[in-house]
This record gives structure tokens, C-alpha cells and sequence, in this order.
């Protein structure tokens, strides 16, 4: 579950959503416009599009109400910051670290950290990704099967934490080699399972997973939050077991390929992404391999489709617009079983959505996503590209 990237924003979207004048002008035009209302409020709260680097960390902050029907009404908060580890550093990317936020009037509240730091002339990479949070979530039983039954939904309230830190050595041009530990602990609790038939057992025990991780990658991308050329090669495997603490002994695999073209005006980029989920053993429920939520097939509830093995791929045009603005159009298409020669043609789960973006700092994105699946439809705030 990752329930910041499933929040349905109104308020923000026409707020951020407004082409001020001065966006429209040529560079000279707008270097003698007077600023608009809108960029003043931008500016004060961080969002002017650029990088600050004689700041520790150059922060944006973006509040927005939501509603939705799990979480009812609320407001989500967004930070991104920028930062340089080391000022005399010429070759490392800009540091990044964002921060999303979000509390409802039910009681939903959670909060994700994502930072990639990046050291001593990009020879090290510091990834950390973490998550605290106490929202509802949904259960459709394991399998496409009981997936695609809409009769099927368990509704619960999902509460969990987790922390996955890794550490990647540079060892060759753009090939990265590392690893570190993945700890998740979830529980379910005001479980209602309606008029569903499915077995929700699975839900009652508390978990907790924690394991080794081990990555490698070729990485070739000009700037790792938002390419616009490059390609990455990934692999990502976990292994699992009680005698680091897990509740369970499983392992899981996963691959990434994705590929960035600079294609059409300004900085518009055509990208395309492979990505599969394979797990074996006593894979515990919040571990499973899944499609939906704001990033992959966008229009599936997060925690509907899950199994074990999962095959994914998407496509998307990013359309750069004049100023600080931008439109993406995607197809998709994906599918979840329990063992990979089980894959079928006739359980393939199409996607496909536009989306709009606003440039809140340097290559840092603000985006608005409108996903359509088969028989569901999500919209997504979050912050960066879906990959």
C-alpha cells in the first residue's frame, strides 16, 4: 500500500494548473514582465523552478486538500528539497530529499520519505526510502481471478511502517553495485468483509518482513528523478528470513528496464518501461507482488491485483509546454499469477491516462495523473515522474 500516491487532489490541480502570463512570453519578454500573482505565491513558498545552492537544502513546500471516499476529507503536504553533499563536488547529481504528508477528518494520516543522496563525485549512491502510515486499504483475495471480481472487496484499515536504506558503489562507467535491508511491518485492523467470499485470513496476523537487499544497475540517465535521455538496467533481489527478525522466509526479485529519448520540442521525452515482481516461499499479504496505484498501471486501486509474479510494461509521451508546464499520455498493461509460467494472454490488465505537470524546482516535477483501468479509474498526486 503506498497510500500518498493514491490521493485524489481537486483544490491543487487548479491551483497549480493556472498558465500565468508571463509563462506565455518569450525568455526576453519575461525577463521585463512584471511577476504575476501566481508566480508570488510560488516564490514564497519555494516553488520557483530553480536551485538555490547557497542553501543547506532548498525546499519547496505544497499543501493541497483532497477527498476521496476511503480517506474522506483532508490535506496532503508535499517538500522537496535540493541539496549538494559537498559544495566542491562538480560531477555528483543534486541531492534530492521529498517528503509527502497527508491527514484526513477519519483519521488517515501517514508520511513518506524519499531521498537520493549522492557522493564524493558520484561514486557512491545513498537511497532511502521510508513510510509510516495508518490509512484504509482494500483486499480482493490473492489471483486474477479473485481480483477481478468487484464482489470480492474487503475493506481494512492498514497500518504499517517501514525503512529500506541502500548503499550502491560505482564500479565500473554506469554500473552500480550494492545493497542494504528492507524492514516492513504491517497490520490490519477494522477488517469488513462485506458481502466478499474471500478468504481474508490472511489478513489477521500481524507482519513483519526483514531481509537483506542486494542491487545492480547500469545506469546511463542524465538525472535520476526526471530523465530526459539515458536508460536504466536494474535488479533488485531480497532475501528474507526469521533469523533477521522476518515473520516469514521468502525472497523476492525484482527487474527494471527503462529507456528515456529526448523527442519532440523543448525537453518533450518518449519513455518506456519494463518492470516484473517474482516471489517465492511464505510471501506474507503487504509483500505480494501488485499492478495500480501512482506509478504502476495508474487507475488500479493499489492493493486490488496481487500474487506472487507480476509482469508490467508502460509507455509515455512526456509533452513539454512553454513555461513551467507540462502534459503526459500513457498506455499500459500488466498481469499478476502465481507462478510465471502461469501468465495468460486472457488476464492481461490494459491502462492507459494523461496527466499535467508544473515545474516546482529544477528538474523536480509537481504531477497530476488520470489513470483508466479495466473497470476503475484513479487520479494521483505526487511528486516526480511514475518512473
Amino acid at each position: 500500500m503506498k497510500p500518498l500516491r493514491n490521493l485524489t487532489l481537486i483544490v491543487l490541480f487548479g491551483f497549480t494548473g493556472v498558465v500565468s502570463a508571463s509563462d506565455m512570453l518569450e525568455p526576453s519578454e519575461q525577463e521585463n514582465s512584471e511577476p504575476s500573482w501566481v508566480d508570488n505565491i510560488l516564490d514564497k513558498l519555494g516553488a520557483d523552478g530553480g536551485y538555490d545552492d547557497t542553501k543547506p537544502i532548498d525546499f519547496s513546500v505544497l499543501p493541497g486538500p483532497f477527498y476521496n471516499p476511503e480517506m474522506s476529507l483532508g490535506v496532503g503536504i508535499s517538500a522537496i528539497g535540493l541539496y549538494q553533499v559537498d559544495k566542491d563536488d562538480q560531477v555528483s547529481q543534486t541531492s534530492s530529499l521529498v517528503i509527502n504528508g497527508f491527514a484526513s477528518i477519519n483519521g488517515s494520516i501517514g508520511v513518506v520519505i524519499d531521498n537520493r543522496s549522492f557522493l564524493k563525485e558520484d561514486q557512491w549512491r545513498l537511497y532511502v526510502d521510508a513510510e509510516i502510515a495508518d490509512a484504509p486499504d482494500v483486499f480482493y483475495g490473492v489471483g486474477y481471478q479473485e481480483n477481478h471480481q468487484s464482489d470480492n472487496k474487503v475493506d481494512f484499515n492498514h497500518r504499517q511502517f517501514s525503512v529500506r536504506p541502500t548503499l550502491l558503489k560505482r564500479v565500473a562507467d554506469s554500473s552500480f553495485i550494492g545493497g542494504g535491508f528492507d524492514f516492513s511491518y504491517a497490520k490490519a485492523n477494522n477488517i469488513e468483509t462485506n458481502d466478499s467470499l474471500v478468504d481474508s485470513s490472511i489478513l489477521d496476523e500481524s507482519s513483519t518482513a526483514v531481509g537483506l537487499t542486494f542491487k545492480g544497475n547500469y545506469d546511463t540517465r542524465d538525472v535520476v528523478r526526471n530523465p530526459y535521455n539515458g536508460r536504466l538496467i536494474e535488479l533488485d533481489a531480497g532475501f528474507y528470513h526469521p533469523s533477521f527478525g522476518s515473520s516469514e522466509s521468502f525472497r523476492t526479485l525484482n527487474l527494471n528496464y527503462s529507456e528515456y529519448l529526448q523527442m519532440g520540442p523543448r525537453d518533450s521525452v518518449f519513455a518506456w518501461q519494463f518492470k516484473s515482481s517474482f516471489t517465492n516461499g511464505d510471501v506474507p499479504w503487504h509483500m505480494l507482488s501488485t499492478v495500480g496505484g501512482g506509478s504502476a498501471l495508474r487507475g488500479y486501486a493499489t492493493g486490488r491485483y496481487r500474487d506472487k509474479q507480476m509482469l508490467m510494461s508502460q509507455a509515455e509521451y512526456r509533452w513539454d509546454l512553454p513555461g513551467r508546464h507540462g502534459m503526459v499520455f500513457w498506455l499500459g498493461a500488466g498481469a499478476v499469477a502465481p507462478e510465471v509460467e502461469q501468465f495468460s494472454s486472457q488476464e492481461i490488465l490494459p491502462n492507459a491516462g494523461f496527466g499535467y505537470r508544473f515545474e516546482v524546482k529544477s528538474r523536480v516535477n509537481l504531477r497530476l495523473d488520470m489513470g483508466f483501468g479495466d473497470g476503475e479509474r484513479g487520479f494521483y498526486f505526487n511528486v516526480d515522474e511514475a518512473f
